[in-house]
């Protein structure tokens, strides 16, 4: 098997460093993150709070009247250990407003919707807040194609683009994460059950080894 670990150290103050020198740069000093409590905005949530300060990083959550009470209380979890700005925008009447209309709608459309409401809510903010919407997609997602084109995809800055799913969970365990975050089985939670890992017919741990393979060290198929 092989070893996708890096320096986690050196990682972390890269990426601070890399929001910090971004967020300037725009002529802003504060972002806005969604926070699903998952992995993956945990750890940005992180990074942007050490980058810039709690005080100027907003965590919103966007749950949906299907959502797991977990997720809730995983970014709960996240927002209070780091002491960062919150909200809480219920997102169910909005989008149950939509699919009134279109109530044959399959849970793939729904999910697509859930996931472009939830960030058009960020950019709102962000013109709200005077904040940058910061990222949430790992490599592993952006390179098999597994996001919502305009909605989770969509981010004023990633910090996680250049990380697989492996390393996230490593940096995330390096910087304090809690484990339940950590370990749990990721979803993006757009309907009851639903698991990225079921859908996707493998881990992550094993997908990212040949996606390393291929992309990284530039393998061929034979």
């Amino acid at each position: 098997m092989i070893s996708l670990s890096r320096n986690c150290e050196l990682l972390r103050r890269v990426l601070t460093g890399f929001i910090a020198n971004e967020v300037r740069k725009a002529g802003f000093s504060r972002v806005v993150v969604g926070l699903s409590g998952g992995v993956d905005s945990s750890l940005s949530a992180f990074l942007g709070a050490e980058a810039l300060g709690a005080e100027n990083v907003w965590g919103l959550l966007m749950p949906y009247r299907t959502s797991s009470p977990e997720s809730r209380e995983h970014a709960e979890v996240v927002v209070k250990q780091l002491g960062i700005q919150s909200d809480v925008i219920d997102i169910t009447p909005m989008v149950d407003a939509y699919f009134e209309r279109f109530p044959e709608a399959d849970q793939v459309r729904r999910g697509n919707k859930m996931a472009r409401e939830r960030m058009t809510i960020l950019f709102d903010h962000s013109a709200k807040l005077k904040a940058l919407v910061l990222g949430t997609s790992n490599k592993t997602e952006l390179l098999l194609g597994y996001s919502t084109l305009y909605g989770d995809m969509a981010s004023a800055i990633n910090p996680l683009g250049d990380l697989y799913k492996t390393q996230v969970r490593q940096l995330a365990r390096h910087m304090g994460i809690p484990e339940v975050i950590v370990k749990k089985k990721p979803s993006a939670d757009l309907w009851a059950g639903q698991t990225d890992e079921e859908e996707l017919g493998f881990t992550y741990e094993q997908v990212d080894q040949i996606l390393y393979l291929m992309v990284d060290c530039r393998y061929e198929l034979p």
